[in-house]
């Protein structure tokens, strides 16, 4: 059975999404961006929200930008692999390849896609993921935790939730300042 990943970048107060802007730097960091390469190339769906879809669109496209550096042009063809499922009310197209969209988040139907998978999910932002939390579906947690205390936005763990998790693997990115820690349910 394929593991379903909650994975995002986080605030040091636990924000995946400041209320007033960014949440602070190392995303653009070379090497952390070529270990999140390298950490997500084996996935085979990626599970979004409207929003967050939106935002990674952008890779879709990345390739066709002149002298993309290296690590850039690798997620670029990593995420063009893929397949994604976009949850949406609203969403009435999508503007990728291997792409459809689901109108409502169905436990059920991911337990499934988990049980057939040939490779791992990732389920992308939020709101998203507190759906995929509160029902039982998440295996992993990986965060990045960015320098920055932000004060406020939506949180990484939704509230109203206890997880028990077993830290698996860490790591600190010294020129960033960013600490990647992956837990996975005990």
């Amino acid at each position: 059975m394929a593991k379903l990943i909650y994975s995002m970048i986080t605030s040091l107060d636990g924000y995946a999404e400041a209320a007033e802007g960014g949440l602070g730097t190392g995303a653009e960091d070379p090497e952390v961006h070529t270990f999140v390469n390298d950490l997500f190339r084996p996935v085979g769906t990626y599970l979004y929200g409207r929003r967050m879809y939106e935002t990674m669109v952008y890779w879709e496209t990345a390739l066709d930008e002149p002298d993309q550096p290296p690590h850039i042009a690798q997620y670029a063809r990593d995420w063009q692999a893929a397949e994604k499922v976009v949850y949406s009310t609203t969403l009435d197209r999508v503007s990728s390849a291997k792409t459809r969209i689901e109108r409502s988040f169905d436990p059920d139907a991911v337990r499934r896609l988990k049980a057939e998978a040939g490779a791992d999910l990732t389920v992308d932002g939020p709101n998203l993921a507190a759906q995929a939390i509160a029902a039982g579906l998440v295996d992993e947690y990986h965060l990045f935790i960015t320098t920055s205390v932000v004060g406020g936005g939506k949180r990484f763990f939704p509230d109203g939730v206890r997880l028990d998790l077993e830290l698996v693997e860490e790591r600190a990115f010294a020129a960033s300042g960013l600490i990647y820690a992956r837990y996975r349910t005990r």
